[in-house]
């Protein structure tokens, strides 16, 4: 593709005579991902300012350089300039890579995204499309499932797979959206049939400087990237449903609502049974009953949110409800991985944020008749303020606390450890993971329920700047069995 279609309308400040006739092969904003003829993106991050990679671009083999209007960016190649490198990037990455299915919805807030973008994925295969879905856990399509690491893609690499998937065959794509990933503008460019808004809780405080600018963040989703004949699908049961849909009505996009209180998908009675619930949901005049094979409220949310946003483009209601009853619950959400001989379940949660901690302990309360044990910790290098928080939730909503390491990355274990027991001093503390895992499951009576939460589907934990092999799915299945022996 020549510069000039590429980039000629980004661009601040117009080109040098005949630049925007070089030959562009790709692009990049990693200096070290630079093929001969590609154009390398210089973005000021929040770490390290990519102009001081210029020159090693240039190296590889970078024949232009873009970088804002006031970064000093010396190197021997045409240097462009854009107001917006990360808005450049994403808008360029599309033109690259142009294709992409023909449907693509994109789910924002703190909890639930997993589990309402692979629900909307299902749904959609049910009714007979080509469907994938885009997350935390990785990509899942038909004939491919990979495990990935961001919940929202850099806009290279997303926009590359959906060109892929596109090419594929795919016609529709649930997508999760992230605070930083809006806010990074990774999503500039995607074509969006639909949006949802799940929740709002604390999360991300070391990125974002308030809930304020959080919440910002995360609305950017309505009032910049859905094109104004998109509907927005908004939970409407959370503290922040109403602000939400405020903001998606204050900026044209129709709003459809979901939940007890919703007017779009409106749940009127809900039953709570061990392994799976019973639901009536109202659409219009008509009334569903449907059982929804996963037990706690915060899968019957984000199964009407997906719903909300299938029917919302184009999955006729009938057919939607009739998914729900089929549904399979997102790797590591609530995941049962199995039970002790007493019939103790022990589940697998991804919650690592307090109001997630919140709703996964609420939710398995009224089906256990004995005991709720929880093991968990919380990642070093993050948001330290909420540490407390979820040791006060895990102290007031579970019998038993078990604290041991999450992902302790830089931090030193211990010191995560004791700022969490500085709100539940009555907790257990065991270093090791593996151990904390296998006194849990050993403690276990008849009627008692077991969570092991905070890494969910992570297949290993990051101790110093080593990720090292580690499934919590693994070591529950290793002392079930110790314990049947």
């Amino acid at each position: 593709m020549k510069l000039d279609e590429l980039a000629g309308d980004l661009l601040s400040v117009g080109m040098p005579a005949g630049v925007g006739s070089f030959d562009i092969g790709g692009l990049s904003a990693d200096s070290r991902a630079i093929a001969p003829g590609d154009l390398f993106v210089a973005i000021e991050g929040t770490h390290a300012d990519g102009s001081t990679f210029a020159r090693d671009a240039v190296e590889r083999g970078a024949v232009a350089v873009v970088a804002s209007l006031t970064s000093a960016t010396e190197v021997d190649v045409p240097v462009l300039r854009t107001e917006d490198p990360r808005r450049f990037l994403a808008l360029a990455a599309a033109r690259i890579h142009p294709a992409q299915p023909e449907t693509i919805v994109a789910v924002t807030g703190t909890a639930g995204k997993t589990s309402v973008a692979s629900f909307t994925r299902q749904i959609w295969a049910h009714a007979g499309k080509a469907a994938a879905m885009i997350g935390t856990t990785g990509v899942t399509a038909p004939g491919r499932t990979e495990y990935g690491s961001l919940t929202t893609p850099d806009p290279v690499e997303l926009h590359r797979l959906l060109d892929e998937l596109a090419g594929e065959g795919v016609t529709h794509t649930a997508m999760e959206a992230s605070s930083h990933g809006i806010d990074q503008h990774r999503l500039d460019g995607v074509r969006l049939a639909a949006g949802a808004f799940t929740n709002l809780g604390r999360d991300h405080m070391d990125y974002h400087e308030t809930i304020e600018t959080y919440f910002e963040a995360k609305m950017h989703l309505f009032d910049r990237l859905l094109p104004t004949d998109a509907p927005a699908v908004i939970d409407a049961d959370g503290d922040f449903s109403q602000r939400a849909g405020e903001v998606a009505r204050g900026a044209g996009r129709r709003v459809l609502t979901t939940g007890r209180n919703g007017t779009f998908l409106s749940l009127k009675r809900l039953e709570h049974q061990r392994t799976r619930q019973v639901a009536q949901i109202q659409h219009g005049d008509a009334i569903y009953e449907v059982t929804l094979p996963l037990a706690g409220d915060f899968q019957i949310s984000n199964a009407l949110v997906a719903a909300g946003l299938a029917m919302a483009t184009g999955t006729p209601a009938e057919v939607a409800m009739e998914a729900l009853g089929e549904l399979e619950g997102a790797p590591g959400r609530l995941e049962l991985v199995g039970a002790t001989g007493d019939g103790a379940p022990v589940y697998v949660d991804y919650a690592h944020k307090p109001e997630a901690l919140e709703s996964v302990l609420s939710s398995v309360r009224p089906f256990t008749t004995g005991r709720v044990v929880v093991v968990f910790g919380c990642g070093g290098d993050r948001d330290r303020g909420k540490r407390p928080i979820m040791g006060e939730i895990a102290g007031r909503l579970a019998d038993v606390v078990i604290v041991t390491d999450d992902n302790p990355r830089s931090e030193e274990p211990a010191t995560i450890r004791s700022e969490i027991k500085a709100a539940v001093p009555q907790a257990l503390e065991f270093a090791d993971r593996r151990e904390a895992i296998a006194a849990a499951v050993f403690m276990l009576k008849h009627g008692d329920t077991l969570i092991v939460a905070g890494k969910g589907h992570e297949p290993g934990q990051t101790i110093g700047t080593d990720t090292l092999p580690f499934s919590d799915h693994e070591e529950v299945a290793k002392a079930l069995e110790a314990l049947s022996a």
